[in-house]
């Protein structure tokens, strides 16, 4: 079983805001495979079905980011998930825009939704698709809860599509299979 985990704000004042990546990608993978997100627990919400023959879990924590943690740490023990069984989909301020990154462990990176997941999980060995959304102009808050210009929109689209592709590189070829044809794509 794997834990594919989307990390995002609740709320309509935060749909389709670079910080919301995590939540643009499961809704595709929801969409793809059939699997409502649309059942409440783990301090967020969430969906179990099957893509590539493995069954998972889709979940959206409701704790909004820098608390994202609570609700990864909880699902994890629920359903006693392995660590190496954790797909956490984030943005990311150091990667351009149409550039995704897959990385097998490490720190936070100043990743507040991420340094909490460590934190709960007293481990940085999880997996993570990171999402470029390119670096702030201006504040970095301001950036990631603003949302994508034009030009980025359709860079975007593409981006959120490969990500959900990486999750199916990984489940059905394995995590170095993934991190060879998605790092360093331009999309």
């Amino acid at each position: 079983m794997f834990l594919i985990v989307g990390l995002g704000n609740i709320g309509k004042l935060y749909e389709h805001t670079r910080h919301n990546m995590g939540f643009d990608s499961i809704d595709i993978l929801s969409y793809k495979y059939n699997i409502p997100i649309n059942r409440k627990k783990f301090k967020g919400t969430y969906g179990e079905g099957i893509i590539e023959e493995n069954k998972v879990i889709l979940l959206k924590p409701g704790t909004y980011m820098n608390l994202s943690g609570e609700s990864v740490a909880e699902a994890v023990n629920f359903y006693k998930i392995n660590c190496n069984n954790i797909i956490i989909i984030q943005d990311d301020i150091d990667i351009p825009v149409g550039k995704i990154r897959i990385k097998t462990h490490g720190s936070a990176g100043g990743h507040n939704g991420i340094k909490n997941i460590i934190f709960n999980l007293a481990t940085d060995r999880f997996l993570r698709i990171k999402i470029g959304v390119g670096q702030p102009k201006g504040q970095l808050i301001s950036h990631v809860l603003g949302k994508f210009n034009e030009t980025d929109k359709m860079h975007v689209k593409k981006v959120l599509d490969a990500s959900s592709e990486a999750v199916e590189c990984i489940l059905k070829s394995g995590v170095e299979e993934a991190m060879n044809r998605f790092n360093g794509l331009t999309l």
